[in-house]
């Protein structure tokens, strides 16, 4: 998994009735994009997170903008 700052980490609950939970990266501290990362949630809360396989990134708005073809 890669990520930038500006991606948002979606979460997927892993349990009935538990919530999905989304945030915005705001911090890359693993090499190369890779986890661990700070998360600011959408409910508020900040936290450290090792994301595991119920985990998806999505490209930040900023960084779709600026998506160019990459010549092969």
């Amino acid at each position: 998994m890669q990520a930038a700052v500006g991606d948002r980490l979606h979460v997927h609950g892993n349990t009935v009735g538990q919530p999905d939970h989304s945030g915005e990266i705001i911090e890359v501290r693993g090499a190369d994009g890779q986890p661990p990362y700070m998360v600011q949630f959408d409910d508020g809360h900040t936290a450290l997170v090792f994301p595991g396989p119920d985990a998806v990134v999505e490209a930040g708005k900023a960084k779709a903008r600026r998506r160019v073809p990459q010549r092969g």
